[in-house]
């Protein structure tokens, strides 16, 4: 019986020319209020000649997430396909998951009166939520679902240059590999940081 795919991104920086379609196109698709961004598009080292690269960040959906172990409302849970969705019924809005994420994915609505930040809300890989798939409820609370349509993230299907990998990690990993390879660097056996974002 074969193992079932586990799911994941990655942002190849060698690609990645921040033009931020991905943050737009998840905005739109999911109709996110303002001032929350399930996805953002970061610069290192920017200015300087050469070392200069950008990336597009957002939950990288982890192995062993930080957040559901810090939960104090059990409101994660992670698909057998190894998508990390929320239930925002239970969420408190206490923002551990955000303290925990190295990644800064989740986001809050509001600052609300004694540290209340409204239901907290992130990237679901374009895999909706706990309600009833495709229903008016699960679109409202978490967006489309397009992985129930057989379809890829938003971010992912508009990413000009195939930058923003997603799928099966081994499918990713195999992909970047023959990606540096054929720039003739130094081959890696997995992607910057894939070992500390997912374990096997």
């Amino acid at each position: 019986m074969s193992e079932m795919a586990r799911m994941k991104f990655y942002c190849d920086e060698d690609r990645c020319i921040e033009c931020y379609a991905c943050t737009v196109g998840c905005s739109e698709a999911h109709e996110l209020p303002t001032g929350i961004s399930r996805r953002k598009v970061i610069t290192l080292n920017e200015g300087i000649e050469g070392l200069e690269y950008s990336l597009s960040i957002a939950c990288m959906h982890c192995s062993d997430a930080p957040c559901e172990q810090v939960c104090p409302v059990d409101c994660f849970y992670i698909r057998e396909d190894g998508i990390v969705l929320h239930d925002k019924d239970k969420c408190i809005g206490c923002g551990y998951c955000l303290y925990a994420c190295p990644f800064g994915a989740p986001q809050f609505p509001r600052d609300g009166a004694f540290g209340t930040k409204g239901a907290m809300d992130k990237c679901t890989m374009c895999a909706g939520g706990p309600l009833e798939t495709n229903s008016e409820e699960e679109r409202e609370l978490y967006g489309q679902n397009r992985i129930a349509e057989g379809k890829v993230p938003i971010c992912a299907a508009v990413c000009s240059t195939n930058a923003l990998l997603v799928g099966d990690s081994q499918k990713v990993s195999e992909i970047y590999r023959q990606r540096v390879i054929s720039r003739g660097h130094k081959h890696n056996d997995s992607p910057v940081a894939w070992s500390s974002a997912y374990k096997s």
